[in-house]
């Protein structure tokens, strides 16, 4: 198993709007990442904080990392890419409440 893990720090009150964009549609049916052969789940996590800096967790699991090479070479991925840089005439910039991001690529081992 292969597992992609991103990891957003943003400012107080701004978790939702990370949430938000990769939140299952309930009325849209599956997205195209879990309609992707390979797709096992994804999983959205927000650190229990009180005040503060507040951190959003996405796991991706995939069968394999060629899965996952699939899906970043598709075309789909990569058009969804093209569309937001249309959209903002350019690389989109970070949003303002966005602190940080991380992300890593995991091979499960036991």
């Amino acid at each position: 198993m292969f597992v992609q893990i991103r990891k957003w720090t943003v400012t107080e009150g701004n978790s939702d709007k990370v949430l938000e964009r990769f939140k299952k549609k309930p009325d849209q049916g599956p997205s195209l990442i879990e309609q992707r052969e390979g797709f096992i789940s994804r999983e959205l996590l927000v650190k229990n904080v009180r005040r503060g800096e507040e951190e959003v967790v996405m796991i991706i699991r995939w069968e394999s990392e060629e899965a996952w090479k699939a899906w970043e070479k598709s075309p789909e991925h990569i058009a969804g890419h093209k569309n937001k840089i249309k959209e903002h005439g350019g690389k989109p910039p970070k949003p303002e409440y966005v602190i940080s991001t991380e992300h890593g690529n995991y091979s499960i081992v036991e």
